[in-house]
């Protein structure tokens, strides 16, 4: 007989454990202490096993990597930044005014005469747009100049039947109304394909491509700037193109004009010259090639050293010399596709792929900033306008 606190238990005669009922897994034993009842419980029902603790562990720390990944991976429509509603509203309202820009009248001269009221942009008008002419006396190398490329230049005019501006982009009293359709990000999911296909002259950049991407980007090219290294390689991409024009940045540049244009291909040594592998034939005729003159870059650079922080030669980007370009040849200017938001680092950089924004900041050639700054005094003049509305 043992005796514990008023409470008996007789040892049992078969061998069989003291209180049985409390050797079932998971069954609570009854303790009664004076008048009072204890429940025990198996410790079993709090703690989980090793294998289920370290199952369970696993699991919490997959789903911290996928929750700080996904977002880096996913398509970046996927990525909301505005909520369904204000981006629809935002959407409807830029379609609507590009509708109006598109339809409506044509007045001459309009962004001329608005650029004049910008103290800062004064220079920009009445540029020479196509070199035309192999005697002019340069006084600095490329791309502000030709200086130490005039043979280049002399073969590659020589190649050209139609050198300087061609009698369908000169004025002749027609009002026309041009769009510069530049590269950025914003241009993606826009919808303006179809408007940007209705202006008179329709200016693209480097290899932006337009075959798959005509709904936003539509599908006619008038001008082309390149150079060699940004060309398009596919054919596609020159099918509906009336004209490529090279921006010469060193000597080599021309050299490659005349062998496209020519039909003669580099030599193996000058294309080890290029940074990139440049593209060999472009299916078009002669008279569809020109050289942008330098002073548009020239005069571009001068003018974004006003919005810069920094004094020095100023080298704009493709982009920014197409805006001033366009400003001689059209009477009203729309911009689709410009204005980098650097605070937005995950938003999308170009309309045809995947890099994201912050990819920018490894760029140290162009002031990008300065160039934001400069077009938005333009848009705020009325002297272009901008179809997408990041500017």
């Amino acid at each position: 007989m043992v005796t514990l606190n008023n409470l008996s238990v007789e040892d049992p005669d078969d061998g069989s454990p003291l209180l049985p009922e409390a050797a079932e897994a998971g069954t609570p034993t009854l303790v009664s202490r004076g008048h009072r009842v204890i429940r025990k419980t198996d410790p079993a029902e709090f703690f989980l096993s090793r294998t289920e603790n370290l199952a369970l562990s696993l699991l919490l720390l997959i789903g911290c990597y996928l929750a700080i990944l996904i977002p880096a991976y996913l398509p970046l429509d996927e990525v909301a930044t505005l909520s369904d509603d204000n981006q629809y509203t935002q959407d409807l309202v830029l379609l609507n005014r590009s509708a109006s820009l598109v339809s409506g009248p044509c007045w001459p001269r309009w962004s001329q005469k608005r650029l004049k009221a910008l103290s800062r942009s004064s220079g920009l008008q009445d540029i020479p747009v196509f070199v035309q002419n192999r005697s002019v006396l340069w006084t600095q190398s490329p791309p502000l100049g030709l200086q130490g490329s005039e043979e280049h230049l002399a073969l590659a005019l020589a190649s050209l039947p139609q050198p300087g501006l061609p009698p369908s982009l000169k004025r002749k009293g027609r009002c026309r109304k041009c769009v510069v359709v530049g590269n950025g990000g914003v241009l993606h999911g826009s919808h303006l394909g179809s408007d940007i296909d209705q202006y008179d002259i329709i200016i693209r950049l480097n290899n932006a491509p337009v075959s798959g991407f005509e709904r936003d980007a539509g599908s006619r090219t008038t001008i082309r700037l390149v150079y060699p290294e940004g060309a398009p390689h596919s054919a596609n991409e020159y099918g509906k193109t009336a004209m490529v024009a090279l921006v010469v940045f060193k000597g080599l540049d021309l050299d490659w004009l005349t062998s496209v244009i020519t039909k003669q291909p580099l030599s193996f040594w000058s294309k080890m010259w290029f940074w990139r592998e440049v593209v060999d034939d472009i299916p078009l005729g002669p008279e569809s090639f020109r050289i942008l003159h330098p002073e548009i870059i020239h005069k571009t650079g001068e003018v974004l050293q006003k919005y810069a922080l920094k004094q020095g030669n100023m080298l704009p980007t493709l982009g920014a010399g197409a805006v001033v370009m366009a400003l001689q040849l059209c009477d009203q200017v729309s911009l689709a596709g410009f204005g980098y938001d650097m605070q937005r680092p995950q938003a999308r950089l170009h309309y045809y792929e995947d890099i994201r924004m912050d990819a920018m900041k490894a760029q140290v050639v162009h002031d990008i900033s300065a160039e934001k700054l400069f077009l938005r005094d333009l848009v705020a003049a009325g002297a272009v306008a901008d179809l997408t509305g990041a500017l």
